[in-house]
Order: C-alpha cells, then sequence, then structure tokens
C-alpha cells in the first residue's frame, strides 16, 4: 500500500496543514513593547512627514497642521511644520533651536532641559527606560499600542501612546496635564536614510531676534 493511500486521498493537503501547524505553533505576533524595542535597537536614523491634531479638554475645533521631520540617535532632530504656519525646531543633541519665521525669532535651549524627559525622547533618546515605564496597551487599526508613563513626578505630561506596525512608530498621542491631547500620524516614515550632514545644524535668519542661550 503507498504512503498516499495510509494517510489518504488529501495526503498533500494534510501534509501542508501539519507544516503549517508547526512553523505557526511557537510564533505570536510582535507585542507593541517588542516593536519599539527592535526601532531602537535597528533604527538610528529616521525621516518623514506627520500630520498633527491638538485637542483641549473643552472640545474645541482640534487644530490641524502638518511638516516633516528627520532625527538621528542620540538627541538629533529637525522638526518642521510647514502647514498652516512655518516653525522649525532643530536639536543637534546639546542645543535646541526654535524658529518661528513670522516673528521672526529664533529660541535657544539645553537639550537636557527641552527634551531629555519629553515625548520626543522616545524617538530620540539615549535610553528607551531611563525616563518612562511602558506598559501594553492591546491592538486598535492594525496598530500594538505601548503607553508610556513619565518618571519623573513634575513631568507637564501624563502620558504618551505609540502605535507601531512593522517595528515602526506610525501614531504618537501625546496627553498632558492639562487635558490637551496631540495626535500625531506619521507617513513616508523611512528607517536608517542618508541624511545631509547639515540637517541638524541651524544657522539665525539674519536679522532674527536670538532669545536665550
Amino acid at each position: 500500500m503507498s504512503v498516499a493511500a495510509r494517510l489518504g486521498d488529501n495526503a498533500p493537503m494534510r501534509t501542508i496543514l501539519l507544516l503549517t501547524a508547526l512553523l505557526f505553533s511557537g510564533v505570536a505576533a510582535a507585542t507593541g513593547i517588542d516593536q519599539l524595542k527592535a526601532f531602537w535597537a535597528n533604527t538610528h536614523a529616521a525621516q518623514g512627514t506627520f500630520a498633527q491634531s491638538v485637542a483641549t479638554k473643552s472640545g474645541r475645533k482640534p487644530q490641524n497642521s502638518s511638516g516633516s521631520f528627520s532625527l538621528a540617535r542620540p538627541g538629533k532632530l529637525r522638526w518642521s511644520y510647514e502647514k498652516p504656519y512655518k516653525l522649525i525646531l532643530v536639536a543637534d543633541g546639546e542645543k535646541l533651536w526654535t524658529y518661528d519665521a513670522d516673528l521672526n525669532q529664533v529660541t535657544i535651549s539645553k537639550m537636557d532641559k527641552a527634551l531629555g524627559a519629553s515625548p520626543a525622547a522616545l524617538l530620540t533618546g539615549e535610553s528607551l527606560d531611563k525616563h518612562f515605564t511602558l506598559t501594553e496597551a492591546g491592538a486598535a487599526d492594525g496598530l500594538e499600542i505601548v503607553d508610556a508613563m513619565p518618571k519623573a513626578s513634575d513631568s507637564t505630561f501624563a502620558r504618551v501612546r505609540i502605535g507601531l506596525s512593522n517595528n515602526l512608530p506610525r501614531l504618537m498621542e501625546v496627553r498632558d496635564n492639562f487635558g490637551q491631547t496631540t495626535t500625531l500620524l506619521f507617513s513616508e516614515f523611512q528607517p536608517n536614510p542618508a541624511l545631509a550632514k547639515d540637517t541638524f545644524r541651524f544657522v539665525p535668519p539674519k536679522g532674527a531676534d536670538v532669545v536665550g542661550e
């Protein structure tokens, strides 16, 4: 009697089903924290675009804006608001420049004060667990969700929620202590791109009012 006869007429299908069961029996979808840690381990620079929405506790119409970003760890960031106004934030690892084009004003501050325990540190900081406690928050809209709670008691925000897929952040939701929620949706997120050398260099425009250090 042939092997096929002993197993039955559907031997090929049975074999496929058995192999599939063996291959996937020990494999589970990567959790949000696993994906966030993989992003940190494998992605040292990134660039893309974002859409931002800011909603207040009062329920007023959200304020919407959009722009582009580049980042490199540790501590380097270029965040450009392009619509409906122009505002540029550039961090070089030591200082943060904020340029308001409408006011033609540049504000300079130290990185450790500006970004050290801010939500941006989840993408650009030196340590993932230094300033935040991470917990799984389930899945929604095809994303694995992670809640990041600040460890500092004097933090200005209450929680950051991060949505990830394919080991990349696609959403960040920041809720501050005043009931305001800022939601960022990332698109065209490119991991480890070739960034120009002057991406994180900022020179105040001629005639701009410079405030700070």
